[in-house]
């Protein structure tokens, strides 16, 4: 297992990751970037490193994400992690399942309708 890849795709809002999980140090590399580099705040970080620090591990991560915002990336990369993690040792998985690791989060900005100006958002009324 010297240089063995697990994969793993995450997904969250319009965000897609694709995370290759390697032994390692625990170096995150984030479309050919540092981690701090690509996310300026510290919660950003910290949602990303959240399945590493619940199973107590140090992996090197490559990361390619793309679509959203950073948050949304950011659980896009932890979703994938997760799942990469699962692949590497199926026995991790009811640690990072309790933990709401591996649900992918179903929340999606929701559609624009006729006759509004946005999804909910309804014309001004006026009585005359």
């Amino acid at each position: 297992m010297a240089s063995e890849k697990f994969y793993g795709t995450g997904r969250r809002k319009s965000s897609v990751a694709r995370v290759y999980l390697t032994q390692g140090t625990g170096k995150i590399t984030i479309n050919k970037r540092d981690i701090d580099d690509f996310f300026g705040m510290e919660t950003l970080k910290v949602v990303v490193r959240q399945p590493l620090t619940a199973i107590n591990g140090k992996y090197d991560l490559i990361v390619t994400v793309h679509g959203g915002g950073y948050t949304g990336q950011a659980g896009a990369i932890r979703h994938g992690l997760a799942r990469a993690l699962v692949k590497m040792d199926p026995e991790l998985r009811p640690t990072l399942k309790k933990a709401g690791y591996l649900t992918r989060d179903p929340r999606m900005k929701e559609r624009k309708k006729y006759g509004l100006k946005a999804a909910r958002r309804a014309p001004q009324f006026s009585k005359r």
